[in-house]
Protein backbone atom coordinates (compact mmCIF):
# COMPACT_ATOMS: atom_id res chain seq x y z
CA UNK A 1 0.00 0.00 0.00
CA UNK A 2 1.43 3.39 -1.02
CA UNK A 3 1.56 6.49 1.20
CA UNK A 4 -1.74 7.84 -0.17
CA UNK A 5 -3.40 4.52 0.55
CA UNK A 6 -2.16 4.54 4.13
CA UNK A 7 -3.43 8.10 4.50
CA UNK A 8 -6.92 7.15 3.33
CA UNK A 9 -6.90 4.03 5.49
CA UNK A 10 -5.84 6.04 8.53
CA UNK A 11 -8.64 8.53 7.96
CA UNK A 12 -11.24 5.80 7.65
CA UNK A 13 -9.94 4.06 10.77
CA UNK A 14 -10.03 7.31 12.77
CA UNK A 15 -13.59 7.99 11.63
CA UNK A 16 -14.65 4.46 12.56
CA UNK A 17 -13.11 4.81 16.01
CA UNK A 18 -14.93 8.11 16.50
CA UNK A 19 -18.26 6.50 15.59
CA UNK A 20 -17.63 3.59 17.96
CA UNK A 21 -16.65 5.95 20.75
CA UNK A 22 -19.78 8.00 20.11
CA UNK A 23 -22.00 4.93 20.30
CA UNK A 24 -20.38 3.88 23.56
CA UNK A 25 -20.93 7.35 25.01
CA UNK A 26 -24.58 7.38 23.98
CA UNK A 27 -25.19 3.91 25.37
CA UNK A 28 -23.63 4.78 28.71
CA UNK A 29 -25.43 8.13 28.82
CA UNK A 30 -28.83 6.47 28.30
CA UNK A 31 -29.44 8.16 24.95
CA UNK A 32 -29.50 11.91 24.43
CA UNK A 33 -31.23 12.84 27.68
CA UNK A 34 -29.69 15.85 29.42
CA UNK A 35 -31.17 14.71 32.73
CA UNK A 36 -28.37 12.20 33.16
CA UNK A 37 -25.15 13.51 34.80
CA UNK A 38 -22.51 14.46 32.26
CA UNK A 39 -19.82 11.81 31.97
CA UNK A 40 -16.13 12.59 32.27
CA UNK A 41 -15.59 12.11 28.54
CA UNK A 42 -18.34 14.64 27.77
CA UNK A 43 -16.88 17.20 30.15
CA UNK A 44 -13.50 16.57 28.53
CA UNK A 45 -14.98 17.14 25.06
CA UNK A 46 -16.63 20.38 26.26
CA UNK A 47 -13.32 21.67 27.65
CA UNK A 48 -11.51 20.73 24.46
CA UNK A 49 -14.24 22.41 22.41
CA UNK A 50 -13.77 25.60 24.41
CA UNK A 51 -10.02 25.48 23.91
CA UNK A 52 -10.35 24.74 20.18
CA UNK A 53 -12.97 27.46 19.67
CA UNK A 54 -10.47 30.28 20.13
CA UNK A 55 -8.21 31.12 17.17
CA UNK A 56 -4.52 31.40 17.97
CA UNK A 57 -4.42 35.12 17.14
CA UNK A 58 -7.27 35.84 19.55
CA UNK A 59 -5.48 34.31 22.55
CA UNK A 60 -2.81 37.01 22.57
CA UNK A 61 -5.15 40.01 22.51
CA UNK A 62 -4.57 42.44 25.36
CA UNK A 63 -7.49 43.93 27.28
CA UNK A 64 -7.70 47.58 26.13
CA UNK A 65 -10.00 48.57 29.04
CA UNK A 66 -8.30 49.70 32.22
CA UNK A 67 -9.30 47.75 35.32
CA UNK A 68 -10.74 50.41 37.62
CA UNK A 69 -13.23 50.41 40.48
CA UNK A 70 -15.90 51.99 38.27
CA UNK A 71 -15.33 49.41 35.53
CA UNK A 72 -15.80 46.57 38.02
CA UNK A 73 -19.00 48.16 39.34
CA UNK A 74 -20.39 48.43 35.80
CA UNK A 75 -19.32 44.90 34.86
CA UNK A 76 -20.76 43.52 38.10
CA UNK A 77 -24.17 45.02 37.28
CA UNK A 78 -23.94 43.65 33.72
CA UNK A 79 -23.08 40.20 35.04
CA UNK A 80 -25.93 40.22 37.57
CA UNK A 81 -28.45 41.15 34.88
CA UNK A 82 -27.21 39.08 31.93
CA UNK A 83 -24.87 36.29 33.09
CA UNK A 84 -25.88 35.24 36.60
CA UNK A 85 -28.89 33.28 35.34
CA UNK A 86 -26.53 30.53 34.16
CA UNK A 87 -23.28 31.29 35.99
CA UNK A 88 -24.61 32.56 39.38
CA UNK A 89 -23.58 35.88 40.87
CA UNK A 90 -20.32 34.41 42.16
CA UNK A 91 -19.47 32.50 38.98
CA UNK A 92 -19.98 29.11 40.62
CA UNK A 93 -22.71 27.99 38.21
CA UNK A 94 -24.70 26.88 41.26
CA UNK A 95 -28.10 28.04 39.99
CA UNK A 96 -30.97 26.05 38.49
CA UNK A 97 -30.29 27.00 34.86
CA UNK A 98 -26.54 26.52 35.16
CA UNK A 99 -26.91 23.11 36.76
CA UNK A 100 -29.38 21.97 34.08
CA UNK A 101 -27.08 22.82 31.18
CA UNK A 102 -25.31 19.84 29.61
CA UNK A 103 -22.52 19.80 30.60
CA UNK A 104 -23.33 22.06 33.58
CA UNK A 105 -21.95 25.58 33.64
CA UNK A 106 -18.37 25.49 34.96
CA UNK A 107 -17.19 27.07 38.18
CA UNK A 108 -15.49 30.10 36.68
CA UNK A 109 -13.55 30.80 39.85
CA UNK A 110 -11.38 27.73 39.23
CA UNK A 111 -8.16 27.38 37.28
CA UNK A 112 -9.80 25.95 34.15
CA UNK A 113 -11.27 29.40 33.51
CA UNK A 114 -8.91 31.69 35.39
CA UNK A 115 -5.88 30.36 33.51
CA UNK A 116 -7.36 31.36 30.16
CA UNK A 117 -5.87 34.51 28.68
CA UNK A 118 -7.84 37.75 28.54
CA UNK A 119 -8.09 37.30 24.78
CA UNK A 120 -9.56 33.82 25.17
CA UNK A 121 -12.17 34.99 27.66
CA UNK A 122 -13.11 37.90 25.41
CA UNK A 123 -13.45 35.66 22.37
CA UNK A 124 -15.65 33.17 24.25
CA UNK A 125 -17.97 35.94 25.49
CA UNK A 126 -18.25 37.39 22.01
CA UNK A 127 -18.59 34.16 20.02
CA UNK A 128 -19.76 31.43 22.39
CA UNK A 129 -18.65 27.78 22.33
CA UNK A 130 -20.21 25.00 20.33
CA UNK A 131 -21.11 21.72 22.09
CA UNK A 132 -21.87 23.71 25.27
CA UNK A 133 -24.68 25.99 26.41
CA UNK A 134 -22.52 29.11 26.00
CA UNK A 135 -23.99 31.46 23.36
CA UNK A 136 -22.13 34.26 21.61
CA UNK A 137 -23.05 37.75 22.83
CA UNK A 138 -21.06 39.85 20.40
CA UNK A 139 -23.14 42.24 18.33
CA UNK A 140 -20.31 43.64 16.25
CA UNK A 141 -20.34 47.10 17.80
CA UNK A 142 -17.58 48.87 19.68
CA UNK A 143 -19.90 49.17 22.67
CA UNK A 144 -20.43 45.39 22.76
CA UNK A 145 -16.71 44.75 22.62
CA UNK A 146 -16.02 47.23 25.42
CA UNK A 147 -18.69 45.58 27.59
CA UNK A 148 -17.11 42.16 26.97
CA UNK A 149 -13.65 43.40 27.90
CA UNK A 150 -15.11 44.81 31.15
CA UNK A 151 -16.66 41.41 31.87
CA UNK A 152 -13.20 39.86 31.47
CA UNK A 153 -12.02 42.03 34.37
CA UNK A 154 -15.02 40.93 36.42
CA UNK A 155 -14.34 37.26 35.70
CA UNK A 156 -10.81 37.77 37.07
CA UNK A 157 -12.41 39.28 40.18
CA UNK A 158 -14.78 36.35 40.84
CA UNK A 159 -12.44 34.39 43.18
CA UNK A 160 -12.13 37.46 45.43
CA UNK A 161 -15.79 38.47 45.56
CA UNK A 162 -17.07 39.56 48.96
CA UNK A 163 -20.35 38.60 50.62
CA UNK A 164 -21.48 42.22 50.40
CA UNK A 165 -20.91 42.29 46.65
CA UNK A 166 -23.05 39.18 46.22
CA UNK A 167 -25.86 40.74 48.24
CA UNK A 168 -25.71 43.89 46.13
CA UNK A 169 -25.92 41.79 42.97
CA UNK A 170 -29.06 40.04 44.20
CA UNK A 171 -30.88 43.36 43.91
CA UNK A 172 -29.92 43.52 40.23
CA UNK A 173 -30.85 39.96 39.25
CA UNK A 174 -33.88 39.74 36.89
CA UNK A 175 -37.16 38.96 38.64
CA UNK A 176 -40.18 37.04 37.40
CA UNK A 177 -43.60 38.70 37.83
CA UNK A 178 -44.33 36.26 40.66
CA UNK A 179 -41.08 37.12 42.45
CA UNK A 180 -41.78 40.84 42.08
CA UNK A 181 -45.26 40.34 43.52
CA UNK A 182 -43.90 38.38 46.49
CA UNK A 183 -41.27 41.04 47.18
CA UNK A 184 -43.91 43.76 47.02
CA UNK A 185 -46.15 41.88 49.49
CA UNK A 186 -43.19 41.31 51.81
CA UNK A 187 -42.33 45.00 51.74
CA UNK A 188 -45.92 45.97 52.45
CA UNK A 189 -45.96 43.57 55.39
CA UNK A 190 -42.76 45.10 56.76
CA UNK A 191 -44.34 48.53 56.40
CA UNK A 192 -47.30 47.37 58.48
CA UNK A 193 -49.74 47.40 55.57
CA UNK A 194 -52.48 44.83 55.03
CA UNK A 195 -51.28 42.47 52.28
CA UNK A 196 -54.68 40.86 51.76
CA UNK A 197 -57.54 42.50 49.96
CA UNK A 198 -60.49 43.11 52.23
CA UNK A 199 -63.72 41.43 51.21
CA UNK A 200 -66.65 43.74 51.86
CA UNK A 201 -69.96 42.13 52.77
CA UNK A 202 -72.88 43.58 50.80
CA UNK A 203 -74.96 46.04 52.82
CA UNK A 204 -78.72 45.94 53.14
CA UNK A 205 -79.00 48.93 50.83
CA UNK A 206 -76.77 47.23 48.28
CA UNK A 207 -78.90 44.08 48.42
CA UNK A 208 -82.11 46.12 48.05
CA UNK A 209 -80.95 47.74 44.80
CA UNK A 210 -80.10 44.32 43.37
Amino acid sequence: MNRWGWFVFGGIAAAALAVVAGLVVLKQAHGLSTREPAMAVERWVARRARAAAVPAEAKDRVNPVQNTFDVLIEARAHWADHCAGCHANDGSGDVEMGKRLYPPAPDMRLAATQELSDGELFYIIQNGVRLTGMPGWGGGSTHDEEASWKLVHFIRHLPQMSFQEKKEMEKLNPRTPEELREEEEEQRFLNGEDTHEQVHEPTAEHEHHH
